[in-house]
């Protein structure tokens, strides 16, 4: 499973995050938006993460352009039972605030690893 990471704020952060699981089979690379993007509608990643100040404009503004807001969704909080749900609908890009990395991340990434 491919994770790439675009959005505004912490993406190091993130990748940090998401290595320290030490996951088999995760690989995790940082990108700009566009390319980060493109590589979900093309199939060479199977998801993406951002962060920004809102958690759902700079992490996702080029996910839901180019993926169409059905694909995306930001996370407020980190919520089992909403992250299953998004994943269940075929979300792709998750946005959300750098305060909430710590909290969000190893959900995301443990429920994004369990489905592949």
């Amino acid at each position: 499973m491919r994770i790439v990471i675009g959005g505004q704020l912490g993406k190091q952060e993130i990748e940090q995050c998401i290595r320290s699981l030490n996951l088999p089979g995760v690989e995790v690379e940082i990108l700009d938006d566009m390319q980060a993007t493109m590589d979900i509608q093309s199939g060479r990643a199977d998801y993406y993460l951002g962060a920004c100040l809102t958690g759902g404009g700079g992490a996702l503004a080029m996910a839901i352009a180019l993926l169409g807001y059905g694909k995306c969704r930001a996370l407020t909080e980190a919520d089992e039972a909403t992250i299953k749900a998004a994943l269940d609908a075929g979300v792709k890009a998750f946005g959300f605030t750098p305060q909430l990395t710590s909290q969000v991340v190893p959900l995301l990434v443990g429920e994004m690893a369990g489905r592949k």
